[in-house]
């Protein structure tokens, strides 16, 4: 009996080492990402500490024009804020599409051109006047570190820092610094997810975690059986001697 449990104690040991070096990378890979993603404030990865902190002011007296919520195609939620010198009340309707109208007179806002993008950023960004290049790109074709189907003006700075401001909400729908790059890196890899890059659910994960909580179920039993094994007994100085 005892001959039978030392073998499976052999067998459950060689497991534990194949196991080890299955997972070796993946633990290397969580460990390097999550320094890597714990290393900056959140607020400095998403590029919030670039905004500057326009004045709040209050929306003028009056009421919103009536013919934004006359009709049959109305929409599914208003905004209104002070965008440049004017009171602007954003329309989205349910298929997600935006239009911004002069609340006042209810009058279409033209749409976000480059000079409008540029001045935004410029406005709105520290730093935000140093421009290396305006891009513009379709609802169909978002950017790679952007990935919302929207139409956005991607203004790029002279540090790095990719600045998207949306065509039809006027806004500045996302900052994306360079060591947000390296963070959304590190962040598929420590989430496994190569496809989405966004979640944690997805079946490489969970297998190698699965690998991972076994291999240390093992280390544990290993580790409980040799603490409690017996101790075989030191040799006799008697044996020890052998006779000249």
């Amino acid at each position: 009996m005892r001959g039978g449990g030392l073998s499976f104690m052999r067998i459950l040991a060689k497991l534990h080492i194949w196991l080890g070096w299955i997972v070796a990378i993946p633990l290397l890979l969580w460990t390097v990402s999550g320094i890597v993603m714990v290393a900056k404030p959140m607020a400095e990865v998403r590029g919030d500490t670039l905004r500057k902190n326009a004045e709040v002011r209050p929306i003028p007296a009056g009421w919103l024009a009536p013919q934004l919520i006359e009709g049959e195609d109305r929409p599914v939620e208003l905004r209104t804020r002070i965008q440049g010198n004017s009171a602007v009340t954003s329309a989205i309707y349910a298929d997600g599409k935006v239009e911004r109208y002069f609340a006042r007179s209810g009058q279409a806002v033209p749409q976000i051109d480059v000079a409008a993008a540029r001045t935004i950023v410029a406005m709105e960004i520290e730093g935000g006047d140093r421009i290396d290049s305006v891009r513009f790109f379709e609802e169909d074709n978002p950017p790679s570190d952007l990935r919302r189907p929207i139409p956005v003006w991607q203004v790029v700075l002279t540090d790095g820092t990719h600045v998207y401001v949306g065509r039809d909400s006027g806004e500045i729908e996302a900052i994306r610094t360079r060591w947000w790059r390296m963070f959304d890196a590190m962040r598929t890899m420590h989430n496994m997810d190569f496809e989405t890059r966004a979640g944690a659910n997805n079946l490489m994960l969970m297998v190698f975690a699965a690998l991972t909580l076994l291999m240390t179920a093992m280390g544990a039993v290993l580790l409980f059986r040799r603490k409690h094994a017996p101790v075989a007994p030191a040799p006799s100085a008697h044996a020890e001697s052998a006779p000249e």
